[in-house]
């Protein structure tokens, strides 16, 4: 499993209820906060749905 650093670096004002709950759910909601998760199918769908506002670094084995 690799661990992926998830960084939000757009704000959420503006954004969808949905789009919200699901940078709450990443562990983010501020702007440069960063969160650290194991790679998932879940959390590669919540990743796409947010796409736009965070950054994804470090694919580790």
């Amino acid at each position: 499993m690799s661990a992926l650093k998830v960084t939000q670096v757009r704000s959420a004002v503006g954004q969808s209820q949905r789009h919200r709950g699901t940078l709450r759910a990443l562990g983010l909601g501020k702007i440069g906060r960063t969160a650290e998760h194991r790679d998932s199918p879940e959390l590669q769908g919540m990743l796409r749905q947010v796409a736009h506002l965070v950054r994804v670094d470090g694919k580790e084995a």
